[in-house]
């Protein structure tokens, strides 16, 4: 049988620097495309004789194949470097690599014939000053180049004043870049602005509102009227506006890409042996753990239910537990439980949460440096060094 829509599943809830260099400075080898033998097949017959040189420059200057350098000569094509060498320097002096640079002119040739100075340097010393790092700077805007192409006044810096009205510090804005270029990219009266005066009007408060944008953009930028649809389901199934949980449910079912996350971990979760309550009350207490993977979930549970023995519906009174790493954190805590209660050091009443649960530096104080001189190998076990078997 199919897995259960959200709402069928849950249905009795309702669903500056100096600019230089040319390309005789650089005297790469000039590259002949007529000298491509294995490539023919892939030069249109106008390369060799309409748009030589940018071609050329693309690959010697801009680190693009053959291929990539025929293709972008399509869209950008000159006859002089100095344009296009005054671009590259600039993007080398702000920390562009060369991969970041042929990347950045593969999405956006257009950027070559930039004027650096006037339109260029202007957004690259902004983004600076609000906190990008370098390395941030380039990874961002190698990844999606479309911010360069946007216009400071009347795109980027009416979107930065309404996110520092919402996020109130440059850190948080930085944050939401980098977690996805659109928030810059898309006009803030369109969705964003209708979706966060409805969070407030629906009695999110302030600090959720910031934590949702902040490090879940996309969520809040969706079209406004299924982003308003979303809230009164996540109110309906009984989410308090006023905790984090909320927002964290709100972007757990956002987007139909999350929506089918959640129905697959409903799935597997049925699976499991969970009801529609489990699901609902694992949702509210950590609404992430209906967007983990069925292989995090499968090897989570498989380990704690026939490893373990721990009953399947435990879980999910303490989903936060299905976060953990299994060989990092799961199994070496598992490990020394298993070995204490061998020896009859501990009872069979401790339950999941109090093995997993404390920090690092509590557990070894009460499960492993407490019995070091009755089971001395216990640290090695937690360390991995020393197998159950061996004891």
């Amino acid at each position: 049988m199919g897995y259960l829509s959200i709402s069928s599943a849950l249905s009795f809830y309702r669903k500056p620097a100096q600019l230089k260099g040319t390309l005789a400075e650089l005297k790469p080898p000039l590259v002949s495309l007529q000298d491509e033998t294995p490539l023919k097949p892939i030069v249109p017959k106008t390369t060799s004789k309409q748009r030589p040189f940018t071609v050329t420059y693309l690959i010697n200057s801009c680190g693009l194949s053959l291929e990539s350098a025929i293709s972008v000569s399509d869209k950008v094509q000159f006859q002089s470097p100095e344009r296009p060498d005054s671009v590259l320097t600039l993007l080398r002096n702000y920390g562009f690599s060369k991969t970041q640079i042929s990347n950045l002119i593969r999405k956006r040739p257009m950027l070559l014939l930039s004027h650096p100075e006037n339109t260029l340097l202007p957004k690259l010393e902004f983004f600076q000053s609000i906190g990008l790092s370098s390395n941030e700077l380039a990874r961002t805007l190698s990844s999606d180049p479309t911010l360069l192409t946007r216009s400071l006044e009347n795109q980027i810096m009416p979107t930065y004043d309404f996110l520092k009205s919402v996020l109130l510090s440059d850190e948080k804005i930085v944050a939401a870049l980098k977690r996805t270029t659109w928030v810059f990219l898309e006009d803030p009266s369109k969705n964003l602005m209708p979706n966060v005066t409805y969070l407030r009007e629906s009695g999110v408060p302030q600090s959720c509102v910031s934590l949702l944008l902040t490090h879940f953009p996309e969520a809040v930028m969706q079209k406004h009227e299924p982003f308003v649809e979303t809230v009164r389901e996540v109110k309906e199934m009984g989410f308090d506006p006023k905790k984090s949980t909320f927002v964290l449910a709100v972007h757990a079912l956002s987007g139909k890409g999350n929506k089918s996350i959640w129905e697959r971990c409903y799935e597997v979760y049925k699976r499991w042996g969970w009801s529609n309550d489990d699901i609902l009350s694992a949702f509210r207490k950590h609404p992430h753990s209906m967007m983990l993977s069925e292989k995090k979930i499968m090897k989570s549970m498989g380990y704690f239910v026939n490893e373990m023995g721990w009953a399947s519906r435990a879980i999910a009174e303490c989903p936060v537990v299905l976060f953990f790493s299994l060989e990092k954190r799961i199994i070496p805590r598992c490990s020394v439980f298993q070995v204490l209660l061998s020896k009859g050091l501990i009872k069979e009443g401790f339950s999941l949460t109090t093995v997993l649960l404390p920090v690092e530096k509590r557990f070894l104080e009460r499960f492993v440096m407490r019995y070091q001189e009755e089971v001395p190998e216990l640290l090695s076990v937690y360390q991995g060094k020393v197998k159950l078997e061996g004891l």
